[in-house]
């Protein structure tokens, strides 16, 4: 295995209710639950586009106890400011980062941690970050959603298409292309294949749908 292609949303951006599908197995809040029960899928493919009732989803949104939240620029390059230092903590290799106004994604080399944890390293060093610098006054308000979605890639062509849509991501939310520090190249002649992490604990169903496969394949071959 080479990598993961992790997708993590700020507050409120993706539900666990949500029409289209999502990452939860139950919903907490019964303001939410008044809308649906969790609508958990194991698509490794983008459901973002999927048909589904928008009034029911907008209308989800209005329930949420704070207002979903949206960054802009500043606050997208204090939180890679405190991705950088938890790269740097933890020795995370980033092959490919696009912050957006809700949600970020990554393509993150393979790491002996569980991927969960490494992407709460993120989070909590960004967090951290963003409030030093005065760029998120707020005590209660959440920054970041609960859950995410993390697919593991082990081919050397997933990683390169990951890398091609993380990197496409602004152009499509009609932003310049970001170039971020803390990205490092991916040189598919030095890549190495690593061993799967212990997934003896539960991981989102798009991790575990891909490492399925994986796990098929080691067995072939």
């Amino acid at each position: 295995m080479f990598a993961y292609h992790c997708i993590f949303g700020m507050y409120g951006f993706w539900l666990p209710n949500d029409p289209r599908g999502s990452w939860s197995d139950y919903v907490a809040a019964w303001e939410l639950y008044r809308y649906g029960s969790a609508t958990k899928t194991d698509s490794r493919r983008s459901v973002a586009g999927a048909p589904h009732d928008r009034q029911r989803r907008f209308a989800a949104k209005e329930s949420l106890k704070f207002p979903a939240v949206k960054i802009d620029i500043a606050q997208a390059t204090s939180l890679v400011t405190g991705f950088e230092t938890a790269c740097r903590d933890g020795k995370y290799v980033i092959y490919a980062c696009a912050v957006l106004s809700d949600h970020v994604h990554i393509v993150l080399g393979w790491h002996a941690r569980h991927v969960r944890q490494v992407v709460g390293h993120l989070k909590s060093e960004a967090t951290r970050q963003i409030k030093a610098a005065g760029l998120w006054p707020y005590d209660e308000r959440p920054l970041w959603g609960e859950h995410g979605w993390n697919v593991f890639l082990d081919e050397l062509a997933g990683v390169s298409r990951a890398m091609a849509y993380v990197e496409a991501n602004p152009l499509k939310e009609g932003l310049a292309p970001q170039r971020w520090s803390l990205v490092t190249p991916f040189d598919p002649a030095v890549a190495i294949s690593r061993p799967a992490p212990n997934t003896s604990r539960k991981i989102g169903g798009a991790a575990l749908r891909s490492m399925e496969g994986y796990a098929r394949r080691k067995r072939r071959g």
